[in-house]
């Protein structure tokens, strides 16, 4: 089978369930920031080692894609068949931010998002997740959408916040030093 259709020549893309619709349609906008999530996803779990983290954000990826191929329903019939994001999903990822959160140093400055490879590529994931969260609201602005999106919504603003704060549990972890934004500075 071949990759390529030729099917969106003219511009438009096919939802799940046949539907197809314009590229630049806001549903396949949403489903897209967070395809492109999940790939800066995968490129931070690469630039970390083996462990409980790494598992969890192998876990993260399954649940983004779960999440686009709702996002990408319009059909409601559908969507039964479709994995479902649950409310443990986002108590998951605040108890998990609560224990990282544990051991690391209370932050009395804002911080910029280097110090390590590994710590700026959580920021890039958490500003894409914050384009998708945006991308999701929009959505849910212009049209009806399924109740489910609204857990969806929720889970990616918990997110986000999970990767700000997995960015200085990995500062710590590697040993180095959180970057403080200080405002005087001039070129």
């Amino acid at each position: 089978m071949k990759i390529y259709t030729k099917s969106g020549d003219d511009g438009t893309t096919a939802l799940f369930g046949g539907d197809r619709v314009k590229k630049s349609y806001i549903r396949v906008e949403t489903y897209g920031n967070i395809d492109e999530l999940n790939s800066f996803l995968g490129l931070l779990i690469e630039s970390i080692g083996e462990g409980d983290i790494r598992a969890y954000l192998e876990k993260i990826q399954h649940i983004l894609f779960n999440l686009g191929s709702v996002i990408a329903t319009i059909d409601e019939k559908f969507l039964p068949k479709l994995p479902q994001l649950l409310p443990s999903d986002i108590k998951s990822l605040e108890n998990q931010m609560d224990e990282m959160d544990k051991n690391l140093v209370a932050m009395t400055n804002f911080i910029l998002p280097s110090g390590d490879e590994s710590v700026a590529r959580a920021h890039i994931c958490r500003t894409v997740c914050r384009r998708a969260e945006r991308s999701l609201v929009e959505l849910l602005d212009s049209e009806t959408c399924h109740p489910s999106l609204t857990t969806a919504l929720q889970f990616l603003n918990r997110l986000s916040d999970y990767f700000f704060v997995l960015s200085r549990k990995l500062t710590q972890l590697n040993n180095k030093n959180e970057v403080i934004w200080r405002k005087e500075v001039t070129l």
